[in-house]
């Protein structure tokens, strides 16, 4: 597919705004506060709705609350079937494009429960060569992840970080940023996806006009967007993931505040062509 009609296919206008659904912790992780599935889900739909109300162009829903994270093959089956269930109503309450993100790197178990929900993306933290994260070694997952998109044949597609956050790439320091996105497009990645040091950390610039060159594929702001650096980083970009910025006072943990996202969503579409 042209990069011009990847992002367009899903979302059907330039430079969308895809606006995060924090789950809090789910059954089996360390802070588990004894939510029911059905109280998991009310938390995210007001959020969805909210985001929907401030004019996001599409939502990711993610487990953020069931820190500290499994690699890939440990995750939970709980985690993956409660990812599911509340992806698939949120998407059929708020009616917008619909990702699916299960950390750390749980791009096979994202893509299953993104089958499952009707999702259309997932996202992956680290989709070719390796990293060392709170997690231990996080090993690439594009070999399993491209042959299982291609046997549930869900058309879910895949947003790889290159360089990603929250982890140490000292392992592939001789590899270039450059060359790392352009292998990310090769091995079957549908967008690049570029981001700060942290959650909510702005993302460098530089890194996103380097990989900007490198690619033919639409390149994604990760982390850090804001009505101030807006014009300086979609300049450079595609479309955005926005988490943190949408929250109240800007607190990753508090619930969406829609007149922060109308600001955001406002300052991008002054972008758009």
């Amino acid at each position: 597919m042209p990069m011009s009609d990847v992002l367009a296919d899903i979302f059907g206008v330039d430079r969308p705004v895809i606006g995060m659904v924090h789950l809090p912790p789910l059954h089996g992780s360390p802070g588990y506060r004894g939510d029911s599935v059905e109280d998991v889900l009310e938390s995210a739909l007001l959020d969805a709705l909210a985001l929907k109300e401030g004019g996001v162009d599409g939502v990711q829903v993610e487990n953020m609350g069931d820190k500290p994270f499994m690699k890939p093959g440990l995750i939970g089956y709980e985690a993956v079937s409660t990812v599911a269930l509340v992806a698939r109503e949120v998407r059929k309450a708020v009616g917008l494009p619909t990702g699916v993100f299960i950390l750390a790197n749980g791009v096979g178990e994202s893509i299953a429960a993104a089958v499952a929900a009707g999702a259309r993306w997932v996202r992956a933290n680290m989709y070719i060569l390796a990293y060392v994260a709170d997690e231990g070694f996080v090993e690439a997952c594009s070999p399993k992840a491209e042959r299982l998109k291609s046997f549930l044949e869900g058309g879910v597609g895949v947003f790889a970080d290159v360089y990603v956050k929250h982890g140490s790439h000292y392992i592939v320091s001789d590899v270039s940023l450059e060359y790392q996105a352009e292998r990310v497009a090769e091995l079957g990645a549908d967008a690049v996806v570029v981001s700060g040091l942290r959650t909510g950390g702005e993302t460098p610039v530089d890194r996103l006009a380097a990989v900007k060159r490198a690619v033919d594929k639409p390149v994604l702001v990760g982390s850090g967007l804001t009505p101030a650096n807006a014009e300086k980083l979609m300049r450079y970009a595609d479309g955005a993931i926005v988490g943190t910025y949408f929250k109240r006072d800007g607190v990753l943990s508090n619930p969406v505040d829609v007149e922060r996202v109308r600001r955001l969503v406002e300052a991008v579409k002054r972008l758009r062509r």
